[in-house]
């Protein structure tokens, strides 16, 4: 059964960072790809960043030379690194692996940035 547990997200001041990690059993975590999403309070989930399985990374506009995606196969964890954030960065933070046609998800964490 394929688990994927979200950890680090918290309250932080506008400006701060945080690091969001995401730990994957019960799939090979090593070939799939994986990405993170939010979704704000009345607003639809949307695509942050995702991570091939050879390393390659897309990230949303809105995130772009704020937010970093990486991956440590060996400890099947993806990671977000947060730096510089907003208010309008405020959401649920969920971790995605994309296995061919199927999406797995976790369960979330909340990220509140205040101003």
């Amino acid at each position: 059964q394929v688990h994927l547990a979200e950890s680090g997200g918290g309250l932080v001041q506008a400006g701060g960072s945080l690091r969001l990690s995401c730990a994957a059993s019960g799939i090979m975590f090593s070939i799939n790809a994986m990405g993170w999403y939010r979704q704000a309070p009345g607003k639809q989930r949307e695509l942050v960043a995702t991570i091939t399985r050879a390393g390659y990374t897309n990230y949303a506009d809105s995130v772009k030379g704020r937010f970093t995606i990486s991956r440590d196969n060996a400890k099947s964890t993806v990671y977000l690194q947060m730096n510089s954030l907003k208010p309008e960065d405020t959401a649920v933070y969920y971790c995605n692996m994309r296995s061919g046609s199927l999406d797995y998800w976790g369960q979330g964490t909340q990220v509140t940035v205040s101003s």
